[in-house]
């Protein structure tokens, strides 16, 4: 990176933080500090719902998860309009009715006192491993760009973050989302076009290559519960996946129960039920143009910082790679005259061949360099993008291009922190242990919350290794700990002869099924979503035969009138 690099980084960056904490400026109560001033337009609430959600992880691993298996990721998102239609007609007028703080509130009322902490815990350990993985993304950045450690960077990230959220709150985080997005959506549709332009081949030839790599293939019909994304797993588990995380989830509901009205937060997540499925095809679409342009130009040995221990092992590497990489590039050329010649599929059985011999010593020297730098923390497809945008952007761009990165940190970590901190202020703190404090103590207990969980974010961070593509791993934690929190919630809404202890046993024991699941059997992960769900309502229903005749109706009722 040269100057300009760095001044429209520092430029773009200091910003929009500097806006979001003076719009927020002399807002001390607790209200305004949690849910910001119930003033919030539709298209404010949709852009900052898609923000949260599109973190770093998004803009920096998404491409990645396209250039190593295609766009049949796009699959775990073909339930999210479904689900944000059931969320707008059915959970949002409940939130508001209440007028609460979170979302777990309305459990204890609906229940008891120990399933709202139940399902407030839930979300605190699987939103606090997520905060973690989303401050992990802008530390590989830093760590390319600058050449710094690892770990140096994630604890100086996670720390710009935590100030961030601490001196504004929900209200800072909400403004200033949607510039964050704008400028994102910007930069990743530059890069799209820069790298169109640098391509040696056509658009088309670009796709009919991909598409021969199977990299095109956005729908599986499979039946196969093992497999990770298939057109059923997508409808149904990325379904309930939603549903819960845009229903239940914290970090979620923050955004729009700070509306203006009930009109403008269903307006704002419809708006994310047309534009979520096309924005991550279009990010996917990114990572397989990627991988059809590194079929020309030779890519890195690995795509990330490898410490050598011997510069001549290190030379062997390269060389072995980049006579890989000549037998690849003249396969490709082969098959593209005659694809131009209408004879492709005599110069087929040469391609495969060859992609066949770059895999698997591919896979032998990936495993290699782990055993070389031990201090390979994450997938290297998590670097894919950054190392485009370092090597062929030209100067200006990639400082916007690492903007994108830290403003869609700041954006989505902040919003994380915010939900953790208001969840344990409101379900734990102030509930449980200081229940008569002032507004003034527990917006100072909503600060220092904060500072907590982004340092048990940084720590986890600098512990894990992830081995899963950061974006996959994400959802793999979410589908782990959603599916029983949303059955919570539906039992609630619809079933009103179920009580606490039924549900919270139910609950329990149907968490203690999904982790066990996990552990020992080949299920793709988005089923845990109908898992837990499924076995949390039934179970919840028998569990409530088994203890006979419920008590007495109490707290608010099941559904609440329909609002003017």
């Amino acid at each position: 990176m040269n100057p300009l690099d760095w001044l429209v980084l520092l430029g773009t960056m200091l910003g929009i933080a500097a806006f979001g904490m003076w719009r927020t400026r002399g807002k001390r109560d607790l209200d305004h500090y949690l849910k910001g001033d119930h003033n919030t337009s539709w298209i404010v609430i949709g852009l900052s719902v898609m923000a949260t959600q599109a973190s770093a992880v998004t803009f920096l691993s998404t491409p990645g998860q396209g250039f190593h298996d295609g766009l049949g990721f796009v699959q775990n998102y073909f339930g999210a309009p479904i689900a944000l239609m059931i969320i707008a007609a059915v959970f949002l007028p409940i939130y508001r009715k209440l007028n609460v703080y979170t979302a777990y509130e309305y459990l204890g009322q609906r229940f008891d006192t120990k399933t709202r902490l139940l399902a407030a815990g839930l979300f605190l350990f699987q939103r606090g491993i997520g905060a973690g993985i989303t401050v992990y993304a802008p530390a590989i950045v830093l760590s390319s760009v600058l050449g710094w450690n690892l770990d140096l960077t994630i604890a100086l990230s996670g720390l710009v973050v935590i100030i961030y959220t601490v001196k504004g709150g929900s209200q800072a985080v909400t403004l200033t989302q949607k510039y964050q997005f704008i400028v994102i959506m910007a930069g990743m549709i530059t890069a799209f076009c820069i790298l169109l332009h640098k391509m040696p081949v056509g658009l088309g030839d670009a796709m009919a290559i991909a598409g021969t790599f199977g990299k095109l293939k956005a729908v599986d019909y499979s039946m196969d519960y093992r497999q990770r994304y298939t057109l059923w797993s997508g409808l149904l588990g990325g379904m309930f996946l939603a549903l819960s995380y845009f229903g239940c989830d914290q970090t979620q509901v923050n955004r729009y129960i700070g509306a203006k009205s009930l009109r403008e937060s269903r307006m704002g997540l419809l708006f994310n039920a047309v534009f979520k499925i096309p924005m991550q095809f279009f990010i996917l679409l990114l990572g397989c143009t990627l991988f059809v342009f590194y079929q020309f130009e030779k890519p890195p040995v690995y795509f990330g910082p490898v410490t050598w221990k011997s510069q001549a092992v290190r030379r062997s590497a390269e060389e072995t790679w980049a006579q890989l990489h000549d037998q690849q590039q003249k396969a490709i050329q082969n098959w593209l005259d005659g694809r131009h010649a209408g004879n492709r599929a005599q110069q087929l059985d040469g391609l495969q061949t060859a992609w066949a011999a770059r895999t698997d010593i591919e896979a032998h020297q990936n495993m290699w360099l782990k055993n070389e730098d031990a201090s390979l923390k994450s997938n290297q497809s998590d670097y894919v993008f950054i190392t485009f945008i370092l090597a062929y952007l030209p100067h200006g761009l990639i400082g916007l291009l690492i903007t994108v990165f830290f403003a869609a940190t700041l954006s989505s970590k902040a919003a994380e922190l915010n939900a953790l901190a208001s969840t344990t202020v409101v379900d734990l703190y102030r509930h449980v242990i200081r229940t008569d404090a002032s507004d003034r103590h527990y917006v100072l207990a909503a600060k220092w919350f904060t500072v907590f969980w982004g340092v048990f974010a940084i720590v986890f961070a600098l512990l894990v290794k992830m081995a899963e593509n950061l974006i996959q791993f994400g959802n793999i934690v979410g589908s782990l700990f959603y599916g029983v929190p949303l059955g919570l919630f539906l039992v609630a809404f619809f079933i009103k002869r179920i009580r606490g202890d039924a549900v919270f046993w139910a609950a329990v024991l149907s968490q203690a099924m999904v982790l066990l699941l996990w552990w020992f059997t080949p299920i793709g992960y988005l089923w845990f979503n109908v898992i837990g769900l499924a076995g949390c309502i039934a179970g919840a229903a028998l569990l409530q035969a088994v203890l006979g005749p419920r008590s007495a109706q109490r707290g608010f009722p099941v559904l609440p009138a329909k609002e003017a």
